[in-house]
């Protein structure tokens, strides 16, 4: 019986860094390095293709972002585990791409050997977190479970006004014309939101908004 080998996709837009991971991933004998991608949509059209056990996934790519490249990699491939190996360890990367189905997060620090454990866990659908991020996953739960205050109060007013637009149904075009600024005011403004809130899309902000009261059933246009 053919032992399984790991399959492995590492997307990144540096070479020199893809180069330097499949060349010690290839020593390892339970994995196979089926693909290289240099962008969030290469990594896609690969994924649709090869349907990897893994994509070992840089967050900052040139076009499509790694959060939005991992919410899309499990709408394709639901099996794929998406580790993401970056350098970046502030909470607008890691809560995104935790709750966008991330199930492990790295920093490119760290060692080789602990790459391939954590590579090696993923596959058995173990999480694994960077000391410095499981930190910051911490912090953050013992915050929710606290009497802080909540992470909406974080939102100035006009963010406050677009989180109630979005949470009764307007699209960014909709809430532009209703506040009278540009389209992409909103789109600066949506995101501001997602990262202070810590969320990875609209309907997790509409769900956040029910959820704390900011908007109520007989609300009308977010008043």
């Amino acid at each position: 019986m053919k032992h399984h080998r790991t399959s492995i996709l590492i997307a990144d837009d540096h070479e020199v860094v893809r180069n330097g991971i499949r060349s010690y991933l290839e020593t390892i004998p339970d994995f196979q390095v089926v693909g290289e991608a240099s962008s969030g949509e290469e990594t896609l059209s690969m994924v649709a293709e090869l349907i990897p056990d893994i994509v070992l996934l840089d967050l900052i790519m040139r076009g499509m972002d790694g959060i939005e490249t991992t919410r899309r990699v499990k709408q394709i491939s639901p099996r794929t585990q998406v580790v993401v190996l970056t350098s970046y360890h502030e909470d607008v990367h890691i809560f995104p791409a935790l709750k966008a189905g991330a199930i492990s997060y790295i920093l490119k620090d760290m060692k080789m050997e602990k790459l391939v454990e954590a590579l090696h866990r993923a596959v058995q659908g173990e999480v694994t977190l960077h000391p410095r991020v499981a930190a910051r996953v911490l912090q953050n739960i013992r915050g929710e479970n606290s009497e802080e205050q909540p992470l909406f109060t974080e939102l100035t007013d006009r963010e406050t006004d677009v989180l109630k637009l979005i949470a009764n149904g307007l699209t960014n075009s909709q809430i532009a014309e209703k506040l009278v600024i540009s389209e992409n005011t909103v789109k600066g403004h949506v995101s501001n939101i997602l990262s202070k809130l810590h969320l990875a899309d609209r309907t997790q902000v509409a769900v956040y908004a029910w959820q704390q009261g900011i908007v109520h059933r007989n609300s009308v246009d977010g008043k």
